[in-house]
């Protein structure tokens, strides 16, 4: 049990730590937009690649949060009477929620594989002025949905250990079962 213990911490944190690092993107984001407005407008002088590089970078941002998201259930979840099931209750849905998670994630991974390939080998561009590569933009695509798995495996499992009350999961209570402090 101590293995499968290490292996749910050391994949949550490699995702936090990714996630969190992966966040800055969006100040380099915030800070090309800037500079592309800055010099078409104060200078005259457009740069035709601010944006395209504020895109590449966007999707980037966009792929490399999913397993952050997922380790701190920040993915859109209809709460309407979910939220209203005990702790239990929601981890036996999540285990049958999960398998139309693994067959859309092992899907993207597989395609999402062939077509980093495809991209990489084929040295492929944007066709744009400026014709940056984008072959390493969709590096990220089968590196962030293997992080999404791995995630969504740590998951599962501690829906597992929730649903069926195993010892080797402690999960932290959430805030409406946090005692109340009476100082």
């Amino acid at each position: 049990m101590r293995a499968l213990t290490a292996f749910m911490t050391g994949v949550t944190r490699l995702n936090n730590l990714l996630g969190r690092w992966f966040s800055y993107l969006v100040m380099v984001m915030f800070l090309l937009l800037i500079t592309g407005v800055a010099f078409r407008y104060l200078l005259e002088s457009p740069l035709s690649w601010t944006g395209e590089l504020t895109q590449l970078l966007f999707g980037i941002y966009g792929l490399m949060a999913g397993g952050y998201l997922l380790s701190h259930n920040g993915h859109v979840n209809v709460d309407l009477v979910y939220s209203k099931f005990s702790r239990r209750t929601r981890a036996f849905l999540d285990l049958f929620t999960s398998i139309l998670f693994f067959i859309f994630t092992l899907a993207l991974f597989y395609f999402g594989v062939d077509m980093a390939w495809e991209s990489f080998s084929g040295r492929e561009t944007s066709n744009s002025a400026w014709n940056p590569p984008i072959w390493p933009v969709k590096a990220f695509i089968p590196a962030a949905t293997l992080l999404l798995i791995l995630q969504g495996i740590v998951k599962l499992l501690q829906d597992i250990a929730i649903a069926f009350n195993l010892s080797y999961y402690q999960p932290e209570p959430e805030p409406e079962e946090l005692p109340e402090d009476h100082t």
